[in-house]
């Protein structure tokens, strides 16, 4: 069986088993790169601003493998968009080369609601514009902070810094108005449940300063204010006078407080 090999020259065995290799090697060539195409090229087409389904699509007809790598939220821009492709639009890539995407959100993130209260009326809109959130409604109540932010509110309500909303959610603003000229005899609170007495308090302008309660109390609006700064009468028992904007501080209790100063224990 070997005798053909044997009854020749070494030199020639030699040679033939080097053609063989070589032959060997150029067909393990010639099948890698039929298998991986190489040599073939392609350009990259632009799908920045068509649809993600658009852009998937016409990438895969073209022979390339589509990765969305990120999506992002920009307000400014068209939702399900494409905003970046790499490698970019026009250049000559290899087949089967994947192109990564980033894709602008269909639905806004939400973000932390910074806190604006005693920032004045400017920084406060910096904060809101770097929060991603917009200035809803603003009002004015007199204060002698003026110009600064009072209160913050969403959708008509007090809201926390760092309670979570919207994207581009509007925020109203209530702002200080400073004090003005006008003088208001001091109201007489005392007996008035705290709800009654904020009412009267709102009703011509004047803040709740401190509120201190005498003893536990779980239901503050339903409690009894017993003694209020500043007082409605002075010394000489002549009429206190307070601006709209100024603080009143309140001191409530779970008694009631009657003309004589006799405590009587009301039972909840």
């Amino acid at each position: 069986m070997f005798k053909f090999i044997t009854d020749r020259p070494f030199w020639i065995n030699l040679l033939v088993a080097g053609v063989l290799a070589l032959s060997l090697i150029f067909l393990t060539l010639e099948m890698l790169g039929w298998i991986t195409k190489h040599g073939e090229y392609l350009t990259v087409p632009s799908v920045k601003g068509k649809s993600t389904g658009d852009a998937v699509k016409l990438l895969e007809s073209k022979g390339f493998d589509v990765t969305i790598q990120d999506s992002v939220f920009t307000d400014s821009l068209q939702r399900g968009i494409v905003i970046k492709q790499l490698p970019d639009a026009d250049a000559t890539v290899k087949v089967n080369r994947t192109v990564f995407l980033t894709v602008n959100r269909y639905v806004p993130p939400m973000v932390v609601m910074p806190n604006l209260e005693g920032k004045s009326m400017g920084f406060a809109l910096d904060l809101l514009q770097r929060s991603h959130l917009q200035l809803g409604d603003t009002t004015f109540k007199p204060d002698f902070m003026k110009g600064s932010v009072l209160e913050q509110e969403y959708n008509g309500r007090k809201i926390d810094a760092g309670t979570k909303v919207i994207w581009g959610s509007k925020i109203s603003l209530v702002i200080a108005g400073g004090l003005n000229d006008e003088q208001i005899i001091v109201p007489d609170l005392v007996g008035k449940t705290f709800a009654e007495g904020k009412i009267t308090l709102e009703a011509i302008g004047v803040n709740v300063g401190a509120v201190i309660a005498k003893d536990a109390i779980r239901d503050t609006a339903g409690a009894f204010i017993y003694r209020q700064s500043p007082e409605r009468y002075n010394d000489e028992h002549k009429p206190i006078y307070i601006h709209p904007g100024q603080l009143m501080d309140l001191y409530i209790s779970k008694e009631i407080v009657s003309s004589d100063s006799v405590a009587t224990t009301i039972k909840k």
